[in-house]
This record gives C-alpha cells, sequence and structure tokens, in this order.
C-alpha cells in the first residue's frame, strides 16, 4: 500500500521544475511546497527525480517544522530513529547540532552497521553558517560503473563488515572538543554491525550501487593491510570531484538523498558559527549482492533486519 494513503487530504499536484546541478549527480526543484499531502502525481516526480539524480535539494521550506519534515518522509516509507542517539522529543528526527558534537566530516553512507539501513534521508536546514557548512555527496552508482571491467568483477566478490565502533579520529586534523566525544560516546553506546557486500543492486533502479565510507571496519577475508589498501581504492573512484556535487546551504533548504545511492560530507570549514540540520530517514531494504545473497547483521548486533 502506497504510504501517500496514509494522508487522505492531498493537495492539488503541481508541476514541478527539475534543474540538473552537476553532471553525474544532483538537482534543484523548483515549484513545489512540501509537506505530507503532497498529491501523489507530484510525490511520483519527485520520486523519479530522486532515482535519476540520487540527491535533490528545495529552497524555501521554512515552513516546515519537526512534525512537518517528519510527514513528508513517512510518503517514502516508515521513518525510522536512529538506533543509538537519542531523537528530538516526540519525533524521530535526529539533530545535528555543531555546538553538540554534530559534525559528520567524513565520506559515509547514514547508518550503513544495520543490515537494512536507510533508503532515503530528508536533511532540514534549522540554523546555517554565514559562511562554511556545505555539503558534498558522492554518486556511488556511477563509481561503480567507471570501474576498470578487472575492478568490477573484484568489486562483485568483495564483502565488508560495517560497524559503529569505527576510528572517528582517523581523518581529524583538530583535537575533539568535550561535546564531541560525548556524542561519539552515545553514537556507539550499544555496539551494532552489519556484513554488506561491497555492491549491491538497487532495489528500485537495478543499478550497481557500492557500499563503502567510513563505517567500513574490515574486508572480509583480508588482512587490515591489504583491507585497508582495497578500500582506498575502490573509495577513492567514489569521491572523485567528478562524482560530487555540493550543496550551499540557506535556512530552510531541504535535501533529500538516495543512501542506497550515494555518500556524502558535511565539510567542517566554519570555526565557532553555530550550524544545525535536522534528519528523518527512511526505512531501508535489506541489500542484495550481484549473485543473490543478503546482507545480514553480525557481532552483537542481536536485532533483526527488517525484510522489504
Amino acid at each position: 500500500m502506497s504510504a501517500v494513503l496514509n494522508h487522505p487530504h492531498t493537495e492539488t499536484a503541481t508541476t514541478i521544475e527539475v534543474r540538473p546541478l552537476a553532471g553525474r549527480i544532483g538537482a534543484v526543484i523548483h515549484g513545489v511546497r512540501l509537506s505530507g499531502q503532497l498529491a501523489p502525481a507530484t510525490f511520483a516526480a519527485i520520486h523519479q527525480a530522486l532515482l535519476k539524480h540520487k540527491v535533490i535539494f528545495f529552497h524555501g521550506q521554512q515552513h516546515l517544522d519537526d512534525a512537518a519534515q517528519q510527514a513528508f518522509a513517512s510518503l517514502w516509507g516508515d521513518v525510522v530513529a536512529h538506533p543509538t542517539v537519542p531523537s528530538r522529543n516526540g519525533t524521530q528526527i535526529l539533530e545535528l547540532d555543531s555546538n553538540h558534537g554534530g559534525r559528520a566530516n567524513s565520506w559515509h553512507t547514514d547508518v550503513t552497521f544495520d543490515a537494512d539501513y536507510p533508503k532515503v534521508s530528508v536533511l532540514r536546514g534549522v540554523t546555517i553558517p554565514e559562511s562554511g557548512g556545505d555539503t558534498v555527496w558522492a554518486n556511488t552508482a556511477t563509481a561503480y560503473d567507471e570501474l576498470p571491467e578487472e575492478l568490477k568483477a573484484l568489486a562483485d566478490k568483495l564483502w565488508a563488515v560495517h560497524s559503529n565502533d569505527y576510528d572517528y579520529a582517523a581523518t581529524r586534523v583538530e583535537p575533539d572538543d568535550a561535546g564531541a566525544k560525548h556524542y561519539r560516546e552515545v553514537f556507539r553506546a550499544r555496539l551494532i554491525e552489519a556484513q554488506h557486500p561491497l555492491v549491491r543492486v538497487h532495489p528500485e533502479t537495478g543499478e550497481r550501487t557500492l557500499i563503502a565510507g567510513h563505517f567500513i571496519k574490515r574486508l572480509v577475508g583480508y588482512n587490515t593491510h591489504d583491507s585497508d589498501r582495497l578500500f582506498e581504492v575502490f573509495q577513492h573512484h567514489i569521491t572523485r570531484l567528478e562524482n560530487t556535487v555540493r550543496w550551499q546551504w540557506t535556512t530552510g533548504d531541504v535535501a533529500i538523498w538516495d543512501n542506497r545511492a550515494t555518500q556524502h560530507y558535511a565539510i567542517n570549514d566554519y570555526g565557532h558559527q553555530h550550524r544545525v540540520v535536522r534528519r528523518v530517514t527512511v526505512r531501508g531494504e535489506v541489500p542484495v549482492s550481484v549473485d543473490g545473497r543478503r546482507s545480514f547483521a553480525v557481532g552483537s548486533n542481536t536485532q533483526p533486519a527488517h525484510t522489504a
């Protein structure tokens, strides 16, 4: 049953304008006021734009509050809270506040330490610095497509363990403050790990996409040195500048990305300026490898994955 049917008072369908931002990923959509009551035809057009462009952006959505953001996100499926970080009161929204450690400045796909990690993320700009604080997204489908055939063949066979207990300090050039340390302690309060194929088949488009990013702990069957080197090879292909789009936030902007086909990086270049964004995620499908095997939970994560 379509999630749109959960919102009986739908609005009249409107024509939207989709303007690509970069050659391989990203588009700005004009002509729509986001809400949980979008007309099915309008939502369908937005959905198709997301599948094509991987991340889509909307200006001027200041009317959204927490409840309205979550209602809109529910059109995409079941909204899920972060598995370890507490949500905002009465919602399933994750707040990323720069004053309390919320600076996600390393390349990642959201929550890949879960076996059924989110399929869609909806992010709203609440407090935006006067300068800096952009976010960059990368297309993991075109990254796979452009691999040499020999690397594709290798990638198709690889599996990796993803964990929320990753090395936070590995890419940091500045010392952690108390707020960041506390946030990471909460983030790692319960160990959660999953094993995913490096290459998954996208359940809607059929594309092959790479599942990588900073939650990878190790590649299965390889020692640490070889695992790290192989990870660097594939991660480099994902984050090449030609494969990315950069968004300069203003208050009231909304970004929506296909978490099955992207990575992202929040640039931490705004010093002591305040930055707050709020994210809602939608439950995803358990990834399926090119040979039909499914991801699964490992380690002390005893909660079963949901099937789609």
